[in-house]
């Protein structure tokens, strides 16, 4: 919608600091985005080394699915902490810690290779946890991305260009109604030096 306005010099002003503002954070603006895209870039990066260390640790789970029923019920997560640190002006999650309990059993009791699986199950589960965690990274840092992206645009190709040709018309405007006045008085002159001549 394009912006309404009066023919003054109050207009000019008005509109000249809007348009000040503009241009000082449209180059701000593009390195935000710049910056967040590369952020993106290398958080997919390691979202896609997790997958890939996902694949094979799922590998090692198959190598034990015959025994999974028969692995007592001794591992339980206690805590996951995640805090929020700022990228590139972001809040985005980071995971903290990440703890697990065992039950207190006779581990005697047991076969071998109960430990080893215990251990794959916890690396399983820290692994899904810290994927969660940084598709929600990947998704934070997007949506920042295309708001920064969208504003990039609202400036560059519509709100700059409307403030400048808005400048530029009222300074026309009043430019001609400066040169109708001038003229209009040299007519006057010209009159009242007829009249007295006469």
């Amino acid at each position: 919608m394009p912006i309404k306005f009066h023919y003054n010099k109050t207009t000019i002003q008005q509109f000249g600091k809007q348009l000040a503002i503009r241009q000082r954070a449209l180059p701000i603006l593009k390195n935000k985005e710049t910056a967040l895209r590369q952020e993106e870039k290398k958080c997919g990066k390691e979202l896609q080394q997790l997958l890939d260390h996902k694949e094979e640790l799922t590998k090692e789970l198959e190598a034990y699915q015959s025994f999974w029923n028969q692995l007592p019920d001794v591992l339980s997560l206690d805590s996951e902490a995640t805090h929020y640190k700022k990228v590139v002006g972001v809040k985005v999650p980071e995971v903290k810690s990440i703890s697990f309990s065992l039950a207190e059993i006779a581990w005697w009791n047991y076969p071998a290779w109960v430990p080893s699986a215990i251990d794959i199950l916890k690396r399983s589960i820290t692994l899904d946890i810290k994927l969660k965690v940084k598709s929600k990274q990947i998704d934070l840092l997007k949506t920042a991305r295309k708001k920064t992206t969208q504003k990039v645009n609202l400036y560059e190709k519509v709100q700059i260009p409307e403030y400048e040709a808005a400048i530029m018309k009222i300074k026309r405007f009043l430019e001609d109604k400066e040169n109708i006045s001038k003229a209009a008085q040299k007519i006057v002159k010209k009159r009242q030096e007829q009249d007295i001549t006469v």
